[in-house]
């Protein structure tokens, strides 16, 4: 009897509600499958309907169009010979379950529902389905009746089950069933199961690829097996981009893999696998053996079908092992967003992008990514991607164009528009310029001035005001004011060039308005509401200023952009007040009152460190003491400061452009980090739990640094302890030898773009120290 069977995993790019081209990449994936010589075929879950269906998977089209899909698999002649799974919703007794539907020979052997619903970051499965919790438990399913009439079935197994081939057992987990610390592929493997098969849905973070190919392998390293890891890839109509990295295991070694992000849409994976290298495997480990002996049993379907093939035996060497290995985050920035804008594009119907572009680190970024995407989709073209071409030459309007130069596509398909003002300087103007030439993009250089002066000219005539810049003598409230209204005028004509730049090029259509806010402004609010951070979609806005820098750092090398070197150099700004003699003034951590570095950590404190004010200068107060020699003063005043902007700015997630997921402490406010955006910014009781522990920490003599320090028998206290010192004046006589770049002394006032907001100090330890800068507009909301 042979024991050599090829098996395939597929990574399929697909859409939500898009059943058309669906079912053509799930019909591409078992035609390749074939051909590569497997004799069974699985995929990603929810493959049929898509992944992110989202609340349309309470309705019923949405199932019965699954079910429609489902009848041209089992009734076409591609399927015929092969073991088939395809994933989909169904509903069984009135409840939706996230299930693997398994068929051979246009017969249905088993509906396989989800068992370990995923719930957590951008997730949220429960809402719409329910996980079974019959263990080992099969029960009859009544078919619809247009299935019957395909398959003559009119019930099939439901539930918690395994397939019994002629040759080997084949168990099925559904995506969070692998990260869950019951996997099921445990009981399942001591039971005889030897080819587990995961259908999964897993989207991409920086740095986090490793983690599911290293589930898979250690899956089969403790009792054996084989895996099959099917992930989906792509932008199928949400933020996130699906991950890729379909693979194969066996016996806790890797043995063959789909990559991690391309702009191919049906992708497979095929390797040999040595049946009998499992059972060698698992009997020599006895202490797995005496738990299988013992092990509670699966309800088994038979099919009399066997994936390996006697004659092909001899024939059919086992795929070697080889170690996985990951792109450098640099890596996934180049590749992940590129690839998910070139989905979004090529699925909006639009004709390509507009970016306003400053030249700096933020906006220079979203424009390397879209040369990122063009290179990619060249590469594609070289190839010979015939999906990628056709929609290349959709998105350009040219029937007959063949791209071959990522310069020369960029151009067609990106517009990008220095908008100077009196207070933008020639540097940036230049380095935008000479950007836009090396990576080939459409380029415009206007002036904003004569919008700005008309609107405040209508303010003005109104009420007889004329606000002036700070630096004119003007007040902070002026002061924002006027750099909020050269912000927001930038996204109205944004979106008026977006709209009418291709009818200039004489080309149909419209452009989309590319967005180049960072995750640590988003956190910190440093932003103006409905400015050019308000796009239609954002490439950037997961993504941390450190990461795009040394992201730039590598596109500069790699794609041999020179025009990036001058760009990393300059400080950030947004170039809003006005220059003096020529030079700039204003810089972004000066006006934000905190250091990116800072930022993404008090991110990833806040998320996913779960830390809330209290806990988060807890840990500061040692980890800053150690490594930059803060005091618990000055701990205290960054952690208020930071928190207090944040609540303050916490609404603008609201409308926070729809941006590319990539960092764990992002604060996409539309599914991924559910929060208040009206906040009482005074945090009353958390600031008064700091200022409790700083007395504490003063009495027992803490000393920041101290490795192992014992105070003087007292402890710490948390928030629900008191001190007979915490509203006398100890806690906070502080003079901080250091500028911290954070005002708060004497902070009676908090200014936004709402309004003034008035805070009684007799209940605050927050004071604006004068000495440390006199910049009371830090706290500003722009």
């Amino acid at each position: 009897m042979g024991h050599k069977a090829v098996l395939s995993v597929c990574t399929l790019n697909q859409w939500a509600l898009d059943f058309t081209g669906n079912l053509d990449r799930i019909l591409t994936s078992i035609s390749l499958s074939r051909q590569a010589g497997a004799r069974y075929r699985t995929g990603p879950e929810l493959e049929v309907s898509g992944y992110s269906c989202d609340d349309h998977f309470y309705e019923s089209d949405t199932l019965l169009h699954c079910w429609e899909v489902l009848g041209q698999l089992l009734s076409s002649p591609s399927t015929r010979g092969l073991l088939v799974d395809v994933g989909m919703p169904v509903m069984h007794r009135n409840v939706t379950y996230n299930c693997r539907v398994a068929f051979y020979n246009g017969q249905i052997l088993l509906i396989r529902p989800k068992m370990k619903l995923c719930d957590d970051g951008n997730y949220r499965e429960s809402r719409w389905f329910t996980a079974w919790t019959r263990i080992r438990t099969l029960e009859d399913y009544v078919l619809p009746r247009m299935i019957t009439n395909i398959c003559g079935q009119t019930k099939v197994p439901f539930g918690d089950g395994v397939i019994s081939l002629r040759d080997t057992v084949i168990g099925y987990e559904i995506c969070e069933e692998l990260w869950n610390p019951e996997s099921p592929h445990i009981d399942m493997g001591l039971d005889g199961v030897e080819i587990f098969v995961n259908g999964s849905g897993s989207h991409t973070e920086l740095r986090k690829a490793y983690v599911a190919g290293e589930l898979v392998r250690s899956a089969t390293m403790k009792s054996g097996g084989c895996y099959l890891f099917n992930n989906l890839r792509g932008c199928d109509g949400q933020r996130v981009y699906f991950n890729g990295c379909s693979c194969i295991a066996v016996n806790g070694e890797m043995v063959a893999r789909t990559a991690q992000f391309s702009v191919e849409e049906v992708e497979i994976a095929a390797a040999v696998v040595d049946l009998e290298e499992i059972r060698i495997y698992r009997n020599l480990i006895r202490s797995r053996n005496v738990c299988g002996a013992s092990a509670p049993r699966y309800p088994r379907i038979d099919l009399d079908f066997s994936l390996s093939e006697p004659s092909e035996d001899f024939c059919l060497p086992r795929s070697p092992s080889f170690t996985m290995t990951y792109h450098s985050p640099e890596e996934e920035i180049a590749l992940g967003p590129a690839c998910w804008l070139w989905d979004y594009l090529r699925r909006s119907g639009q004709g390509g992008y507009f970016l306003p572009l400053s030249g700096g680190v933020d906006s220079s970024s979203s424009a390397t990514l879209v040369y990122s995407m063009c290179r990619l989709v060249v590469q594609a073209v070289q190839k010979g991607d015939e999906t990628a071409l056709a929609n290349v030459r959709r998105v350009t309007g040219d029937s007959g164009y063949t791209p071959t130069d990522p310069s020369e596509l960029c151009n067609r398909v990106l517009v990008t528009c220095y908008m100077g003002s009196e207070n933008s300087s020639e540097e940036t103007k230049n380095r935008a310029k000479k950007l836009a030439t090396q990576i080939g993009s459409y380029h415009l250089n206007i002036s904003i001035d004569m919008a700005v002066k008309a609107v405040l000219g209508i303010f003005s005539t109104v009420t007889g005001f004329f606000p002036k810049f700070k630096v004119r003598g003007g007040s902070a409230r002026e002061n924002l004011a006027l750099q909020n209204v050269q912000a927001r005028v930038r996204m109205v004509l944004a979106y008026l060039f977006a709209q009418l730049m291709l009818w200039v090029r004489e080309r149909p259509g419209g452009l989309l308005v590319l967005g180049s806010a960072n995750v640590d402004e988003a956190l910190r609010g440093y932003m103006t509401k409905y400015d050019c951070s308000s796009a239609d979609v954002n490439p950037i806005g997961g993504i941390s200023k450190a990461d795009l820098k040394s992201f730039l750092s590598y596109a500069a090398e790699k794609f041999k952009l020179s025009a990036l070197a001058g760009i990393l150099s300059a400080p950030p700004t947004a170039e809003l007040e006005p220059l003096r003699e020529g030079s700039l003034v204003q810089t972004d951590e000066q006006d934000m009152g905190m250091s990116y570095a800072e930022l993404s950590v008090y991110g990833r404190l806040r998320k996913p460190g779960a830390c809330g004010p209290y806990s988060m200068f807890m840990k500061l107060v040692h980890d800053w003491g150690n490594e930059r020699q803060l005091t618990p003063e000055e701990v205290a005043k960054k952690v208020k400061f930071f928190f207090t902007m944040y609540s303050i700015n916490r609404h603008k997630m609201t409308t926070l452009t729809p941006s590319y997921h990539a960092e764990v402490y992002s604060p996409d406010d539309n599914r991924y980090d559910h929060r208040p955006f009206l906040y009482n910014i005074r945090w009353t009781w958390q600031f008064a739990a700091i200022d409790d522990a700083l007395a504490r920490l003063e009495k027992v003599g803490f000393k920041p640094g101290a490795a192992g320090f014992v105070g003087k028998g007292t402890e710490v206290g948390g928030p629900g302890q008191t001190s007979q010192k915490q509203n006398g004046n100890n806690a906070n006589q502080t003079n901080p030898s250091r500028n911290l770049g954070v005002q708060v002394k004497n902070m009676s006032e908090v200014e936004t773009d709402g309004g003034v907001e008035n805070i009684d100090s007799s209940t605050k330890k927050r004071k604006i120290d004068a000495q440390e800068g006199k910049k009371e507009d830090n706290v500003v909301s722009l």
